[in-house]
Parts: C-alpha cells; sequence; structure tokens
C-alpha cells in the first residue's frame, strides 16, 4: 500500500523559530555550494550570487536632507544563483520527494526546501541542466504551501552555463524583524553558518552577497576573519569519532569564543565559550596577534543525532544516573571538546590566567580587603577573570564566591555539629580544626569590610566639604545623609546604614537615635515642640528607679548633634548651631521624658547632655563657642568644654577637624588593611 504526504501538514509539523529566520537563505546557499562540488571542476571556478530584495518604501517627512544612515528598508527576499550542475532528473526527483534521502550520504535530511516555504511565501526556481545525452535543458517551476511544485517540465534551450537560480520571495514578517538587517550582518552571518566550506581541503567556490550598490566578497571576508589558518584535530568518545576545527578569528568588536556544532556540513548550534574554558575571556594574545578563539565540532554521530530541521540535537545534556547511563551524552562531548581546545591554546591560556589572577589580587589589595582572607578558600579557576573585567563585576564576582563559601560553612556546621562532639577521632578533628579556620577567615572577612567601609565612607565625606569647579559648597542635609539617613530614627534603619562614628565613636552604641524629625515625634519624649534637631540620641543606662530591684528604668542621657553647611557665612537671623543645640536639649529636658514602656523617668532636667557641633569656624561660632566658656583644642580647629549653667559637655569641631580626628582613629586598620589614609 503506497503512502500519501501531505505537503501543509508537513509544514505544520515542521519547526522553525523565528529567531532562525536566515536559515532557509544558508540551506539554498549550501544547496548551491553541493551544486558546484557536483560539477566535478575546481571549485575555485564556483560563483554563487545572493542578491538581496528590499520592500520600496514612500519617503517619510523629515528624511530627505537628514544627515547620517537612513533607515533599513526591510527584506522582502532573497535570489541565489550558482553556476553548478542545476536541477537535473536526480536532482529534481529529490526535490519532489519529501524527506528524501538522495544525498544522505551528506547529510542531508530532505527538509531544507520545507524551511523555505515556513519563512516565505512563495520559492522560484530556475535551471540549465545537461541530460543524460549532454544537451542542455531548462527548468523553470514555482513551489508553494498551497500548490507545492508547479510547472516543473523542462525545454529546450541554447544556453550552455548550468547552474540555478533559486528566488525566496515574500518574507514572511514575523521571520523578517527577528532576522539581520544590514548586508554585513547578513554577510557574517552567512560565513559563520557555512565556514566549514572556508576551511575545508578545497576551499569554498566564491559567494558574493549583494544589496543595491554594496557588494560584499564571502571570501574577503573570510581573509578578514581568519587570523592564521586552521587546524583539525581528531577525538574519540567512547568510540565515537569526532573532529575539531580549531580557528583564531581576527578579534573584533561583536566576536564571542563559541562552539559550533555541525551536521551536514552546516552550523546547528553556536555555543559561548565563557566561563567554560579557564582563562579563556575575550581576546587572546596582544597587538596584531590578537584573536578571537573559535572551533567547528563535525563528526557523522551529529549527523546521525542532529533533528530534521537542522535547529538542534536529539542529544540529552547527561546521561549519568539514568537508564540511559550507557548512552553518548552531549555533556560528554563538550568535556572533550574543552580539553582540546585547552590543548591548543596552551601557553597563551596560562598567560591569561596569570592576568587574571593578577587583576584579582590587584583589586583585593588596593580596592576590597576584605576578601584577602577567602581567597585560599576559592576554587582557583574561579579567579582566573578577564583581565579587562570591571570593578564592579569583579566586586559582584568575589562577592557572589564569598555568599557561596558562607553557604557552604552553614551546611557544614550542620553537619559538623550534628556529629558527636565527644568523638575524639582524628578524622573528626580534622574536620572541626578546617570548619572553625573557614569560619575565622569569613569572619576576618567580615571585619575588613566594615574597615573598608569606613575608608570609603570618608573619602565620600572629604569630597563633599570640598567646593565645586563654581566656588560652591554642599548644603549640609548632604553631609547629614552621610552620617545619619534623614527623617528617620533607628527604628527604622540598621544600625550598618548610620555613621555615627565620624563624630564620635561612642555615638554608635545608643539606645534611641532621631535624624531630623520633630520632638513631638520622638516616641521616649511627651514634647509638643515641632523643632527638628539634626541628631538626637538618648543613651539609658541599667540603674533602678522607683521601682522593685528586679524591674529597672533606664535613666537617660541626651546627645544633640548640630551640622551646618561648610564655609556657611554667618547670618543675622541665625541664631548660630551652638545656641541651636543647646535650645534643643533644654526643650527635651522640659518634656515629660517618658520610657518607649510609658514609665516616667524623674529628675529630667538633671539628665547629662553631650552636645556636638560640625560647622566650619566663622566669627560668629567662634564668639559662641567663647560666650559659652569652651576652649580652643591645640590644632585650632574646634573648641570643647563643660558648661555647669546648661549642664552640657559640648564639643564644637570644624570639618578638617572632624575628618582629621575620623582618620586618626582609624588609621590603624587602614593600615592592617593597606588602605591609603
Amino acid at each position: 500500500m503506497r503512502l500519501s504526504t501531505s505537503l501543509p501538514g508537513r509544514l505544520r509539523n515542521t519547526s522553525l523559530p523565528t529567531s532562525h529566520g536566515l536559515l532557509p537563505l544558508f540551506e539554498a546557499v549550501v544547496n548551491a555550494i553541493q551544486s558546484i562540488d557536483a560539477t566535478g571542476d575546481d571549485t575555485s571556478l564556483g560563483l554563487i550570487t545572493v542578491e538581496v530584495g528590499r520592500l520600496s518604501q514612500p519617503s517619510l517627512p523629515g528624511v530627505a536632507g537628514r544627515k547620517g544612515p537612513l533607515p533599513q528598508e526591510p527584506i522582502r527576499s532573497f535570489r541565489i544563483e550558482d553556476n553548478g550542475i542545476g536541477f537535473d532528473r536526480d536532482n529534481m526527483a529529490s526535490f519532489e520527494t519529501l524527506d528524501s534521502e538522495y544525498k544522505a550520504d551528506q547529510g542531508c535530511r530532505g527538509v531544507g526546501r520545507l524551511l523555505w516555504l515556513k519563512a516565505f511565501d512563495t520559492v522560484e526556481i530556475t535551471s540549465v541542466f545537461r541530460s543524460a545525452s549532454g544537451r542542455c535543458l531548462r527548468r523553470s517551476f514555482s513551489f508553494t504551501a498551497a500548490q507545492g511544485v508547479s510547472g516543473s517540465e523542462p525545454t529546450g534551450t541554447e544556453e550552455a552555463q548550468t547552474g540555478a537560480t533559486v528566488t525566496l520571495a515574500g518574507f514572511r514578517p514575523s521571520y523578517r524583524d527577528a532576522s539581520a538587517k544590514t548586508a554585513q550582518t547578513i554577510a557574517r552571518s552567512l560565513l559563520e553558518h557555512c565556514l566549514w566550506y572556508f576551511v575545508r581541503p578545497g576551499g569554498c567556490p566564491e559567494i558574493l552577497l549583494m544589496d543595491g550598490t554594496e557588494r560584499i566578497s564571502l571570501s574577503k571576508l573570510f581573509e578578514d576573519y581568519m587570523l592564521t589558518s586552521a587546524e583539525v584535530e581528531s577525538l574519540a568518545v567512547r568510540g565515537r569519532s569526532f573532529d575539531v576545527v580549531h580557528l583564531r578569528v581576527q578579534a573584533r568588536a561583536g566576536i564571542e569564543s563559541q562552539i559550533h556544532w555541525c551536521a551536514a556540513n552546516r552550523v546547528v548550534v553556536e555555543e559561548k565559550l565563557a566561563d567554560k574554558v579557564p582563562g579563556l575571556h575575550g581576546r587572546l594574545g596582544a597587538g596584531e596577534s590578537a584573536f578571537v578563539y573559535s572551533c567547528y565540532v563535525t563528526s557523522p554521530f551529529l549527523d546521525e543525532v542532529v533533528r530534521s530541521e537542522r535547529t538542534g540535537f536529539d542529544l540529552l545534556e547527561s546521561t549519568e544516573g539514568t537508564l540511559l547511563a550507557d548512552e553518548l551524552s552531549l555533556s560528554e562531548i563538550r568535556t572533550a571538546v574543552l580539553r582540546a581546545a585547552e590543548r591548543y591554546l596552551g601557553d597563551l591560556l596560562d598567560e591569561a590566567k596569570q592576568a587574571g589572577r593578577a587583576r584579582v589580587e590587584e583589586f583585593v589589595d588596593h580596592r576590597a580587603p576584605r576578601y584577602r582572607p577567602i581567597l585560599r578558600h576559592i576554587d582557583p579557576r574561579k579567579l582566573f577573570v578577564d583581565p579587562d573585567i570591571s570593578e564592579r563585576d569583579l566586586e559582584l564576582l568575589l562577592h557572589r564566591q564569598l555568599w557561596d563559601i558562607e553557604a557552604d560553612l552553614l551546611d557544614e556546621g550542620h553537619r559538623v555539629l550534628a556529629g558527636d562532639v565527644a568523638d575524639g577521632s582524628p578524622e573528626h578533628r580534622k574536620r572541626l580544626d578546617d570548619y572553625l579556620a573557614r569560619i575565622d577567615d569569613v569572619k576576618k572577612s567580615d571585619l575588613a569590610a566594615y574597615v573598608s567601609r569606613r575608608r570609603v565612607v570618608l573619602d565620600v565625606l572629604a569630597k563633599a566639604i570640598q567646593a565645586d569647579k563654581d566656588g560652591r559648597y554642599v548644603r549640609e542635609d548632604v553631609i547629614h545623609k552621610l552620617i545619619m539617613p534623614m527623617r528617620t530614627t533607628s527604628n527604622d534603619v540598621p544600625p550598618e546604614v548610620c555613621n555615627l562614628w565620624i563624630i564620635d565613636e561612642r555615638l554608635a552604641f545608643h539606645n534611641f537615635l532621631a535624624s531630623d524629625k520633630p520632638l513631638s515625634s520622638f516616641p521616649i519624649t511627651d514634647s509638643t515642640e515641632r523643632k527638628e534637631p539634626d541628631l538626637l540620641a538618648l543613651q539609658v543606662c541599667d540603674t533602678p528607679v522607683l521601682v522593685s530591684e528586679k524591674e529597672k528604668l533606664p535613666l537617660a542621657a541626651i546627645t544633640v548633634v548640630e551640622i551646618k553647611r561648610p564655609m556657611r557665612a554667618d547670618s543675622k537671623q541665625d541664631s548660630g548651631p551652638v545656641w541651636q543645640a543647646l535650645g534643643y536639649l533644654n526643650r527635651v529636658r522640659r518634656g515629660e521624658v517618658k520610657t518607649a514602656q510609658g514609665r516616667l523617668i524623674p529628675a529630667a532636667d538633671d539628665t547629662p547632655g553631650f552636645l556636638y557641633v560640625v560647622a566650619d569656624l566663622t566669627p560668629a561660632v567662634i564668639e559662641q563657642c567663647n560666650i559659652t566658656g569652651l576652649k580652643r583644642t591645640r590644632d585650632g580647629m574646634g573648641f570643647f568644654g563643660y558648661n555647669d549653667n546648661y549642664r552640657a559637655y559640648i564639643e564644637v569641631s570644624s570639618f578638617d577637624r572632624l575628618l582629621n580626628s575620623a582618620h586618626e582613629r582609624n588609621r590603624a586598620f587602614f593600615d592592617k588593611l593597606g588602605l591609603p589614609v
């Protein structure tokens, strides 16, 4: 019984992703190459022309007289012409047979023409070929989804040159919009798809791509593309043979290292090599010798397992632990190919690895010392980074490694501590010692991160107090935010966001702190004042007050910080930062101060006050310091003292003194980490 085949049904079951919209063109060009090969003549005598047809668009408003390139007109067709053997009787019979096995020995599946009708409305073919008697005949026919092949009967012709012209017309928008638009991009994609034919013995016919007045020779493009001749290496994986073609491609923008998985002398899948070969990051070498590595993998095995549409392979990524463990997997082939790439690149990879590791060392030494303690716990292969990696990307990479180490430690800790703690075996002791050593290094990293952050904060502060190119200084709120986020309380933000240590290390140990909020909003006072001190901290100590010995109430210490704009000019309307700070202190003392639990604190008027004023020493500020009985600091950049009338310790610092003092307090830590002071 003879089975019939439905072309529309076969097309419906043929897959072509929109991202592969140029694949029908590539198939037509490969067919043309094979047709030229079949002539038996010297390949260099072959010629293939690819003409891009575009939709003509009416002039758009504003386009006339526009400078620069015009918008690219949409592609409507491709016309592929060759001087091969043409559509002779055998080729025509194969064309009219779905899933033909006519060129199965070349890896062909007989489905390429189906891809034509997936992306294009119609295909027009004209061919001149020689009959068995040697007479030239001409054949012209159409190929559509609705009618299949129509009008294919040959007629006599006076033409002597054999060949074929295939016109792929009616490029469907879904494929057209997702495909390359420019002639250069199309030519490069075509070259990469057909590169095997260029590197094979005998080479490739001349292929010209024409787009209007633009003509691109793929042979010339290939010469520009390649740095040196290709090298072929044969591999065996589980008894299957594979050929790896190693290529050194001219280093230029947009080219990446890739594995090109091939079948039937065509590229089927392109896989990026980034992060798969240690030390291989973009280009290798330097100067005119710089190149990007790529390889092409071919094998009779890949010809067997390629999908009919040639957009992938029917091959499992891994078969380990499955019922198909005896079957060859893609990961096994890839591992063998990657090892071949490492052997081929040899010393160049070693140089790149050393340069990448040096980049990590330099970054850690000078920019991120927090990662120094954990470097020895990171797989060295993960530190073979691109020598040109940005500081941002390197920071992210190291942070991910730190996170992985911390996650592993958490898991290891559960397993170590879940065992018998009293187990005194050497194995258990070693395991415990290793675990504790890693914990120690991670904690050192945390401390280094904290100190490094302080260094960055001081750098930002130093820049903030400088005048800009116009001689202007930043507003006080910029410095305010650096020390403590505005309009927040310590209940709103985590401690690491606050940089109160810049003013005084003791301010880091407060029980409640408010930043630029009205006194009436403080949950620890009953004040109705709407005044907004820059910073107000309430420290507490455990002292029994009006309660039993077992229940203690805190006695508050009030700290006020007032910040003024750098080099702020004196103003008659301005009461001055020292008076403002004292005013805030008094207003808090007059309120009926309560704890957060609502318990009254007696003798609130006796609550000690600590006032910090950060302002440059203008004449008005100096006068306020003298009136309140403060003494000048030895460096002359501040005042300090205790005022009996206000029962408050007052410290006034210029921005330079504030910065210098913070540097001095942290100098020893910066020196230990190798950070510049």
